[in-house]
C-alpha cells in the first residue's frame, strides 16, 4: 500500500512529519538510490529501500510496550511548558519512541 515518503520517515521514530518534510525538500532522501525533493510522494515502504543521509531505514518498527507506575505530582506528558516532573524522566536509556498512553492527574499515582 502506497503512503507519503514523509509519513513513512515519520513512521519509523527518526523525525516528526514536518522535519520528515524538511529533509526531503533538503535532498536528504533517497528511494531507491534517487534523491526525492517532491512533497506529497507516495511509496510503498514494503517494496522500496529509503535512506537518509546516506542511512538506511526500516519502515517496519516493531511495538514495544512499556508499564510505569506513575508517581504522584508528575505530569503524565513527555514535555511539560511549566517544569514539572513529566514520566519522560523516567523513561531515560529508553531507545524507541514514547507515546503516553491513558492520563492519570498531576497529584495522582498509578500505572500507565
Amino acid at each position: 500500500m502506497e503512503v507519503r515518503l514523509q509519513k513513512v520517515i515519520a513512521g519509523t521514530g527518526l523525525a516528526s512529519r514536518r522535519k520528515a518534510e524538511e529533509w526531503i525538500a533538503a535532498g536528504r532522501v533517497t528511494v531507491n538510490g534517487k534523491v526525492v525533493t517532491e512533497l506529497g510522494t507516495k511509496v510503498d515502504p514494503d517494496r522500496v529501500h529509503i535512506k537518509v543521509d546516506g542511512k538506511h531505514i526500516s519502515s517496519t518498527q516493531p511495538y514495544v510496550y512499556l508499564l510505569l507506575n506513575k508517581p504522584k505530582n508528575v505530569m503524565s506528558t513527555l514535555d511539560d511548558p511549566g517544569g514539572r516532573p513529566t514520566v519522560k524522566d523516567y523513561l531515560r536509556g529508553i531507545s524507541v519512541r514514547v507515546f503516553p498512553v491513558g492520563r492519570l492527574d498531576f497529584d495522582s499515582e498509578g500505572l500507565m
